[in-house]
């Protein structure tokens, strides 16, 4: 356990360390001769110094006199410059180093991390500039709030408990699959830019499958109803996330039965080669899009198709859970695959945990977990067409039956 004096001794040098970083960054801004700007290295270290001065007496009038200090050299500093630099960064910095100091006492980790952030983003005036500027259309700064606004306004708003019919409607995780749809789709636009559409759907469709497959394949959905062109890209994309799907059920069987992972591990190998290898050939036909990775590929996301994935998936949800009410648990194939509409690794999950307990043998845990592996394609394909219409979603469902083939050409080959 660190006693006081070693603990004040930690906070000081964390505050001098921090107007250090931060001064020497603003040194280099503040030019050179009579019209530089007032505060340097020195004035930053010493700003952070004086907060940890303050916080260190612990009086709240010490802090306030020494906040009242600084923001009295802020303004000072602000007056002197303002006719040649109308801009307050330089002030406000200063602020926020004092108030660092301040926290460097109680929090140096916490502190630290905050100091080099400011930091960071100083020195990146420039780059962000340039970015706002002229990078980033309207178009991507209405997405940017709309996203904010859907993630950080309404998501905590709403309750995390489940409601309606047979418990089975959750607002909280609801809007987090339009969020998560949201988030996927955004991944995907900057990978567009990025990268360019030949392969910058494809690794991100393969990237937001770790995440949630069917939510990646509505987000791929989306971007082939609003841009043609890139059709087989948001299939391979799509088919991509399935890849994901397969190495997440293998390290949640991995986790709660290994025993059941031996079982079916011909299924998976031979699904995730069918996913990989149809991804691959789809992505082999799209040179004619090399050149146009440069270009605006439209908005980051559509909310409509979202809030449609959304949908789809409650109502799954509903039917699935009214089907397991009047048939009960008495089955474990059935319940498996009725869960599997929603989310096969719980499924999996639950049907390895028996195997576990010893409640089930290894082997008869092959059917339920295929079985949940499909009724989960089942609902891929619902986003599918729900999110991309009929063009978007007949290769898909090629895709994922060319998938569902593989695992159960695997699991009849581990059953025998």
């Amino acid at each position: 356990m660190i006693d006081a004096p070693t603990s004040d001794l930690l906070g000081f040098a964390v505050a001098l360390a921090i107007g250090l970083i931060i001064g020497i960054e603003r040194e280099r801004r503040k030019g050179r001769g009579p019209g530089r700007e007032p505060a340097g290295v020195r004035t930053f270290a010493l700003a952070s110094v004086l907060g940890a001065v303050a916080a260190s007496i612990g009086s709240s009038g010490a802090l306030v006199v020494g906040a009242g200090f600084v923001a009295l050299l802020s303004i000072s500093a602000y007056l002197q410059s303002s006719s040649a630099d109308p801009g307050i960064t330089t002030e406000v910095a200063l602020m926020i180093t004092y108030f660092l100091g301040v926290l460097s006492m109680s929090e140096p980790g916490l502190a630290a991390g905050l100091g080099v952030a400011v930091a960071i983003l100083l020195i990146s005036r420039d780059r962000l500039h340039r970015f706002v500027r002229d990078i980033m259309t309207e178009d991507e700064l209405h997405d940017l709030l709309l996203f904010s606004a859907a993630a950080v306004i309404v998501l905590p708003l709403l309750e995390d408990e489940n409601m309606g019919p047979w418990d089975s409607i959750n607002p909280y995780e609801i809007w987090r699959l339009v969020v998560l749809v949201m988030g996927v789709s955004g991944a995907g636009y900057i990978a567009l830019r990025t990268i360019g559409p030949r392969f910058g759907l494809p690794i991100s469709g393969l990237g937001g499958g770790f995440v949630s497959s069917s939510a990646t394949i509505a987000s791929m959905g989306g971007t082939a109803r609003s841009r043609p062109e890139m059709l087989r890209a948001a299939v391979a994309g799509a088919v991509l996330s399935t890849v994901a799907t397969i190495i997440q059920m293998a390290l949640v069987l991995a986790s709660s039965s290994r025993d059941t992972l031996r079982e079916l591990t011909p299924a998976l190998i031979l699904g995730g080669v069918a996913a990989g290898s149809f991804g691959a050939i789809t992505m082999a036909r799209l040179r004619t899009l090399d050149s146009e990775g440069a270009q605006p590929p439209g908005k980051a996301f559509r909310l409509s198709s979202a809030v449609a994935f959304a949908a789809l998936i409650t109502v799954i949800t509903v039917i699935a859970a009214g089907a397991e009410s009047e048939f009960g648990r008495a089955g474990v194939t059935l319940s498996t695959a009725l869960a599997g509409f929603a989310d096969t690794h719980a499924a999996a999950a639950s049907v390895g945990s028996l195997v576990q307990d010893g409640k089930l043998a290894p082997s008869d845990a092959i059917v339920p977990v295929l079985l949940a592996m499909t009724t989960n394609t089942l609902t891929k394909a619902g986003a599918a067409i729900t999110a991309g219409g009929g063009n978007f979603a007949r290769p898909v469902w090629a895709g994922l039956a060319i998938v569902l083939a593989g695992l159960w050409a695997g699991g009849v080959i581990a059953s025998q």
